[in-house]
């Protein structure tokens, strides 16, 4: 499987609410439409919460982490052959015109990075069914981060994945985190031409870890150890200022798994 995250920040004369609800009305339904053409196997949007929890994350952090974006659209395909098929045909090439002149409408590409990246399921119960729906109690912490540059970044991956991950879910029971995975960005020249074409200029990301947690649980001192021992780790590897986190909803517009 493959997939494609793309960090949206909107454009400054928009308000976030704006900024939503035409991504959700009217940009989801047109990436629906094009499903089948773009070989799409699952398409979700995560919206980003105005709310204390994203100010309350970052200070946890020493408080000059980047501004939370906006929110987060996600895409999958089954393999990368049928994300290049989709691409390389007519169709698909119309598809994919269509969907950057309607982004263009809302979202500031200049600050908004994607890449392409694979998974690394941590905490992952089967189905695979959790979701951060509005009316739910639930929440996803999505995290994008930059390594600290006095690492290389091959070191960086592989603390992350084998050091990191395991401190994560032997707390997960106490910090009330339902799943949690870590989705790495891998090196695919593909980046390089969905950046040109939307003229992106912000740098990219190592990855992003994203964590669905309850949030209706009563804090407790095995909770907070929970906490701190996450954020101590953090240190060893992620530059905080260079990177971001925020909690979001999700909305999932097209799903055949």
């Amino acid at each position: 499987m493959i997939r494609l995250t793309f960090l949206l920040r909107r454009k400054p004369e928009q308000s976030l609410k704006e900024f939503q609800h035409y991504w959700l009305h009217e940009h989801g339904p047109l990436v629906a439409s094009h499903a089948n053409h773009l070989n799409l196997l699952r398409y979700v949007q995560v919206h980003t919460l105005d709310d204390p929890i994203n100010a309350a994350m970052n200070k946890a952090r020493g408080g000059k982490m980047e501004a939370p974006y906006d929110g987060v659209a996600e895409l999958w395909w089954e393999n990368e052959a049928l994300l290049q098929a989709a691409l390389g045909s007519p169709e698909g090439e119309k598809a994919g015109a269509d969907l950057l002149e309607d982004e263009a409408r809302f979202i500031d590409f200049a600050n908004s990075p994607l890449w392409l990246n694979c998974e690394y399921p941590q905490v992952n119960p089967t189905p695979e069914n959790i979701v951060a729906s509005v009316k739910s109690n639930i929440v996803k912490i999505h995290f994008p981060l930059r390594h600290q540059t006095s690492m290389p970044e091959a070191e960086v991956r592989a603390y992350w994945l084998q050091n990191h991950g395991p401190i994560i879910r032997s707390h997960a029971p106490a910090s009330g985190i339902l799943r949690y995975q870590q989705v790495h960005r891998i090196k695919h020249p593909l980046e390089a031409a969905l950046r040109e074409a939307r003229g992106t200029i912000v740098e990219g990301y190592l990855g992003h870890a994203e964590v669905w947690v309850r949030m209706d649980r009563v804090q407790t001192n095995e909770s907070r150890a929970a906490n701190q021992a996450a954020v101590e780790d953090e240190a060893r590897f992620i530059d905080f200022e260079r990177s971001a986190i925020f909690a979001a909803k999700e909305h999932i517009i097209v799903d055949r798994r």
